[in-house]
């Protein structure tokens, strides 16, 4: 019924920049939190950034500064900014979402399938 499909991830050399896409379809009835997570390789997941649907956001200390999140609720799209990318930004980059699906009042937490983020030397 509700799908987060995202795009954007690629290879990108140290310093480089890349935005990343995250667009939720379906019977969506709202959407509240939309958030940014990530996995690296032997790693557990780690919130990225978060933006709630008023426009506040929170960042990992380890991208303020370097990483914006933004969003527009008119297209239930979420985006993040990576700038200044460091090696150890390498991962899985996952979409996540807060919805209320229509016809019911039930808040479910959504992910996407996922988009590699590689940063090389």
């Amino acid at each position: 019924q509700v799908q987060l499909v995202e795009s954007g991830g690629g290879l990108v050399q140290a310093g480089g920049s890349l935005r990343l896409s995250c667009a939720a379809s379906g019977t969506i009835f709202s959407i509240n939190g939309m958030g940014w997570y990530r996995q690296a390789p032997g790693k557990q997941r780690e919130l990225v950034a978060a933006i709630t649907s008023g426009g506040s956001t929170n960042y990992a200390d380890s991208v303020k500064g370097r990483f914006t999140i933004s969003r527009d609720n008119a297209k239930n799209t979420v985006w993040l900014q990576m700038n200044s990318l460091k090696l150890e930004d390498t991962a899985v980059y996952y979409c996540n979402a807060g919805i209320r699906v229509s016809g019911t009042s039930r808040l479910t937490a959504y992910w996407g399938q996922g988009t590699q983020v590689t940063v090389s030397s």
